[in-house]
C-alpha cells in the first residue's frame, strides 16, 4: 500500500513546476492591481510557500491567514465591492493555497485554480502585455499538468527530453487555436452586451466630476495614456489643443463639482469661429462616462451626450478602449446671452471663505469699473509678475484661495484655474472651471497624437458681455512651457532616468504605435467591423444569418481539425517507446503484426513460431524491451548513468533490427 500511495506525493522537482506556474498565472492580475494590494498579494505568497515548503501549516494557522489576507484586501478596497476586489480576493486565494500543496491532487488543484487569474485579468486590462503574460503561463501550466500526469503513471524519464515536452505543449495549443480563431473573428458580436460588468471599486486614474487639493498631484505623475487623435484634413496648433472635460460649477470653499443638472439641459448655442477640426479619438478604458472632446465639439457622437456646458458623456461607462469620430471649431461667441439662473450658479460663492481674496476683488472692480475685459488682464498680469509653477505644494487650509493668492504663490493648474475662479466671481464676473487634457504629443510613425494622463490641466472660463464665455488659462500665464512644450518638443518618459539614452523617442514611438495597432486590430474588433469583413470580397455586409453560418462552417472545420490530430495518437516521448513501436511496424508490413492485447514477450513467442530464424533475435529484444519498460530499479547517480547508458544501447539495437521477408522456394531455385 505504501508503494501504492508514494506516486501520489510530489517530489520536490514538481512542486516547485506547480508553484512556478501559479505564480506565472498571478503574474498578469498582479500588474493590474493597485500598488499595495499587489504587494500585499505577492508577500502573502512568499511567505506561505517559504512557511510550507517542508510541511503542511497547521489548519489553524491556514484558516488565519486566509481571513487575514481577506480581510486586508477588504480594508485596501475601502470595502468596497467591484471588478477589482473580486480579482483581488481571488488572487489572495490563490497565493493562499501552497500552503496545503502537497500531493498531486494538491498540485493539480493549485494549477487549475490559477488559471483563473489570467482570464479575471482581462476584466481589467485588455493589453497585448496582459495576453503575452497570459499565454506564457498557459503554456507553463500546460507543461506541469503534464509533468504530474508522467509522474502519477510511473513514466521512467519523462522529464529527460524538454524539447518534447513543449512540443507536446505546442501540439496542444495548435490543435484548439483554429477554433480560438473562429471563434474571434466569425463569432456573432452584438452591438450591446447582454449583461454589464461590475463596476471597480478602487477607481483609474483620470479625470473626475470634482477637484478638490492635492487629488491631482497623482494624475499629473501618471505617463499613460489617456487619448490618441487622428485629424483628417488640417490640425489645430498645439496652443489651441484643449480636450476639454468636466466643467465644474459649484464651489463649497474647497471643492469643486460638475453639478448634475447641467446634464438635463441641452448644449448651449455657440457661433464657431475660423477652423473646422475633423478627427478621431481611440479613448482608453476609464470605468467612467466622462469624455473629453477638443474644444468645442460642434455635436455629440452617436451614444454620446452634450450637456449645456459642452461636456461630452458616453451613454454607458468606458470599460475599454472606444472610438469615436468627432468635429470641433473654435467659438467665436459663446453663449452671448446668459440666462439669470445661470449667472447666479456662475457667481455664487460660500460663505465664511477667502476674505482677502473677496476684498481684493471688490478693490478691483472699484478700479476697473464695468470694463470686465481689463479687470481680467489685470488678475493675469498680477500671476504672471508675482507667481511660480509647482507641484511641491502643502494641503490647504480653510481658506485655501487666500492662501495660495497671499502667502505661497506658488502652484500648479489646480491652484491657479481654483483661486482665478474665486477671485473673477468676487469680482462679479460669472466664471468656471473647466478640466481636462491640454496638448499631445506627436507619433510621427504612427501619424496620431498622443495625450497622456500628466496632460491633465486645468483652466477657467469667464463670461464677457458681446462675446460669452471666454477661455482663461491662468497656469499658461505664470508657466507657458509647461502648457505648451509637450505639446511638441517634449518626449514621454524622457524625463525619467532612460531619458538621456538616444533614440529614446524612437523607441517610444514604436513601443507606442505597437499599442495603437494593438488597439484597432483586436480591441477595435466590434460588431460593426466583424460585419464588414468580407468586403474586400465584393460583400458589403454580413448580415446576422450569414455570420453565424461562417461560424457554424469554420467551427465545424476545426473540430474536424482536432479530431483528425487526436487520432494520429501522440507521438511518445520515451525514445524507447518511438523505437520498439517502429519495429512494430516494421514486422506488420510482413503479416506479423502484435495484436494490441498481446504483451511483448507473448507475441515474440508468436512470430518465433511462424518464422524460427526470427524468433531468438525478437525475443531477445522484446526481454530487454519488458525489463527496460516494466522493471523498477533502485535510485542513486550511478544507477542513473546506468541506466541511461543502456537506453542508449537498446534504443541502437531497436533501431538497427531489420527482419528480412521469407524467399518464396521459386526463387530460392
Amino acid at each position: 500500500m505504501a508503494e501504492g500511495r508514494a506516486p501520489m506525493t510530489m517530489d520536490a522537482a514538481s512542486r516547485r513546476w506547480a508553484l512556478a506556474s501559479a505564480t506565472l498565472c498571478l503574474l498578469p492580475l498582479l500588474l493590474q492591481m493597485p500598488l499595495r494590494v499587489g504587494i500585499l498579494v505577492a508577500a502573502t505568497g512568499l511567505v506561505v510557500s517559504l512557511a510550507s515548503w517542508r510541511r503542511r501549516l497547521p489548519g489553524l494557522l491556514r484558516l488565519l491567514v486566509v481571513i487575514g489576507v481577506i480581510g486586508a484586501v477588504f480594508l485596501l478596497a475601502g470595502f468596497n465591492v467591484g471588478r477589482d476586489t473580486g480579482c483581488a480576493l481571488l488572487a489572495a486565494m490563490i497565493a493562499s493555497k501552497p500552503s496545503e500543496t502537497f500531493t498531486l491532487r494538491d498540485g493539480r488543484s493549485l494549477v487549475g485554480f490559477a488559471l483563473f487569474a489570467p482570464f479575471a485579468t482581462f476584466l481589467l486590462d485588455q493589453g497585448p502585455l496582459s495576453l503575452g503574460l497570459g499565454l506564457a503561463a498557459a503554456c507553463v501550466t500546460l507543461l506541469c499538468l503534464q509533468r504530474l500526469s508522467d509522474l502519477e503513471a510511473g513514466v521512467p524519464d519523462a522529464h529527460a527530453d524538454p524539447r518534447a515536452q513543449w512540443a507536446g505543449v505546442g501540439r496542444l495549443l495548435l490543435l484548439g487555436l483554429p477554433l480560438a480563431l473562429a471563434a474571434f473573428w466569425l463569432f456573432p458580436r452584438l452591438g450591446t452586451p447582454l449583461w454589464g460588468i461590475p463596476d471597480r471599486a478602487m477607481s483609474r486614474p483620470g479625470l473626475s466630476d470634482s477637484m478638490k487639493p492635492g487629488e491631482w498631484v497623482d494624475l499629473m505623475a501618471d505617463d499613460s495614456a489617456a487619448l490618441r487623435v487622428t485629424f483628417f484634413g488640417d490640425t489645430p496648433p498645439t496652443s489651441q489643443m484643449y480636450w476639454r472635460g468636466p466643467v465644474l460649477w459649484d464651489f463649497d470653499g474647497r471643492e469643486w463639482r460638475q453639478p448634475d443638472w447641467a446634464r438635463r439641459l441641452p448644449p448651449a448655442p455657440f457661433t464657431p469661429g475660423r477652423g473646422r477640426w475633423d478627427y478621431e479619438m481611440a479613448i482608453e478604458p476609464t470605468d467612467r462616462t466622462l469624455m473629453v472632446s477638443l474644444d468645442l465639439p460642434l455635436d455629440a457622437p452617436e451614444g454620446t451626450q452634450l450637456a449645456l456646458d459642452h461636456s461630452l458623456f458616453s451613454a454607458r461607462p468606458l470599460h475599454s478602449v472606444s472610438r469615436w469620430r468627432m468635429q470641433s471649431a473654435p467659438p467665436a461667441r459663446y453663449q452671448a446671452d446668459l440666462p439669470a439662473a445661470l449667472r447666479a450658479r456662475a457667481l455664487a460663492l460660500p460663505e465664511g471663505f477667502n476674505p482677502r481674496t473677496l476684498a481684493l476683488a471688490r478693490q478691483w472692480r472699484r478700479d476697473a469699473g464695468r470694463d470686465d475685459a481689463a479687470l481680467v488682464d489685470r488678475s493675469l498680469q498680477w500671476i504672471r509678475r508675482e507667481f511660480a509653477y509647482t507641484l511641491t505644494t502643502p494641503l490647504p487650509g480653510r481658506h485655501s484661495v487666500d492662501e495660495f493668492l497671499f502667502d505661497q504663490k506658488a502652484g500648479f493648474c489646480e491652484h491657479f484655474s481654483s483661486a482665478f475662479v474665486v477671485l473673477m466671481r468676487g469680482a462679479g464676473i460669472p466664471a468656471r472651471v473647466v478640466t481636462g487634457y491640454t496638448g499631445g504629443y506627436f507619433n510621427r510613425l504612427g501619424g496620431y497624437w498622443l495625450v497622456r494622463r500628466n496632460d491633465a490641466h486645468a483652466w477657467a472660463e469667464v463670461w464677457l458681455a458681446g462675446r460669452g464665455w471666454v477661455r482663461v488659462d491662468p497656469t499658461a500665464a505664470v508657466a507657458p512651457e509647461r502648457i505648451y512644450d509637450t505639446l511638441d518638443d517634449r518626449i514621454p518618459g524622457a524625463d525619467g532616468l532612460l531619458g538621456g539614452l538616444a533614440g529614446m523617442g524612437s523607441a517610444f514611438e514604436v513601443t507606442d504605435w505597437l499599442r495603437q495597432g494593438w488597439n484597432d486590430l483586436v480591441l477595435g474588433f466590434d460588431a460593426d467591423r466583424q460585419s464588414r469583413l468580407l468586403r474586400p470580397l465584393g460583400i458589403r455586409r454580413l448580415q446576422a444569418g450569414h455570420m453565424i453560418g461562417l461560424f457554424a462552417l469554420s467551427a465545424c472545420l476545426a473540430l474536424a481539425w482536432m479530431t483528425w490530430l487526436s487520432l494520429r495518437g501522440e507521438r511518445p516521448r520515451d525514445p524507447v517507446l518511438r523505437a520498439w513501436h517502429r519495429l512494430g511496424r516494421r514486422y506488420a508490413r510482413m503479416g506479423l503484426e502484435r495484436e494490441a492485447h498481446e504483451p511483448a514477450e507473448a507475441w515474440a513467442e508468436r512470430v518465433a513460431g511462424e518464422r524460427p530464424d526470427l524468433g531468438p533475435a525478437l525475443q531477445e529484444l522484446s526481454h530487454r524491451f519488458a525489463d527496460w519498460r516494466y522493471a523498477c530499479p533502485a535510485g542513486g547517480t550511478e544507477r542513473d548513468r546506468d541506466r541511461k547508458a543502456a537506453r542508449k544501447q537498446l534504443v541502437r539495437a531497436l533501431r538497427s533490427h531489420r527482419p528480412q521477408r521469407r524467399r518464396d522456394p521459386g526463387e530460392q531455385r
